[in-house]
């Protein structure tokens, strides 16, 4: 166990000590190691898409529909219509709790293997497109 004096300099080096440990725990961490996977698994376009915007593009494996995978583990997934407009939301995750990246990496694997097993238990809901900035006017 660490002793420690009260000390300007004792202060410092436990802020240091405790700044690297974080530093640590953050590129190691399940999350992290999580996100190497799944970008080790994505092809370049794939890869330089989530870079860019934390999300990729899948192809379906049986009907050829685009599908939008974004950074979560929750209602992460929607189908695109020809426009590239969000048209259907999909809900389907593993059964236990994984990181945000398992879980896109198994929902990549899973459209692009056996689409339509996946469909068949994922639950639909309408996607929410994003909102505009609401104006407000005031009455004077």
């Amino acid at each position: 166990m660490f002793l420690f004096r009260r000390s300007d300099a004792n202060r410092t080096r436990f802020r240091a000590l405790r700044e690297l440990y974080r530093s640590f725990t953050e590129q190691n961490g399940p999350e992290a190691r999580s996100r190497r996977l799944l970008r080790d698994w994505l092809s370049p376009e794939q890869r330089a898409q989530f870079d860019a915007n934390n999300y990729f593009e899948v192809t379906g494996s049986h009907t050829g529909r685009r599908y939008r995978v974004q950074y979560g583990t929750l209602s992460n997934v929607v189908e695109l219509d020809a426009s590239g407009q969000p048209a259907i939301g999909w809900c389907f995750v593993p059964e236990h709790a994984l990181a945000a990246g398992d879980v896109m990496l198994a929902q990549k694997i899973a459209l692009e293997t056996d689409e339509a097993a996946v469909l068949a238990l994922a639950h639909r809901f309408t996607p929410r497109l994003p909102s505009l900035p609401r104006v407000v006017r005031r009455a004077y």
